[in-house]
């Protein structure tokens, strides 16, 4: 009889400890998304405003850059300020290998239209001032209205917030 009574208090203890166990991990992780949400409200709240569009200096001359409302052009956006070295490829771009790579959503645009900023694969930032039709995809950053032929040459690109 002592054995059944013994045997029973171990089995109604082990189903009070699973259960405690239970409630903490659920409590943990509505902790943990608790903070993230608090982490993510605190980013939100110390930048002031949503950063819509950024600045291209090129030749001197200041350009808007139109920003895509996803997270490749954010965090493009965490980059800045920088200058670069964009080379010429196909007589309708400039691109650079960026150190970092960033996130994508590539898609074929079917079409590229002047003053379109892309990336192309995960670290290719380029910048057309052509309009062509194309089969291959990229993700779309933002927007320069009415950029230039920007010729033959490298360049030297700033981009500022």
């Amino acid at each position: 009889m002592k054995k059944i009574v013994y045997g029973l208090l171990i089995i109604i203890c082990l189903f009070i400890v699973v259960g405690c166990n239970q409630k903490n991990n659920e409590t943990n992780t509505q902790d943990t998304q608790t903070s993230q949400q608090e982490n993510n409200n605190y980013e939100l709240n110390n930048s002031n405003e949503v950063i819509k569009s950024v600045k291209a200096i090129i030749n001197g001359k200041e350009y808007k850059i139109d920003l895509e409302d996803n997270e490749t052009a954010n965090s493009f956006v965490g980059l800045l300020p920088q200058e670069l070295n964009m080379r010429e490829l196909n007589g309708n771009e400039k691109y650079i290998y960026l150190d970092t790579t960033l996130p994508t959503n590539s898609s074929n645009p079917k079409r590229i239209n002047v003053g379109d900023v892309m990336l192309y694969g995960d670290n290719c930032l380029v910048i057309f001032y052509k309009s062509f039709d194309t089969s291959y995809s990229y993700t779309k950053i933002g927007h320069i209205d009415n950029l230039p032929n920007l010729g033959n040459d490298s360049i030297s690109v700033k981009f500022e917030k």
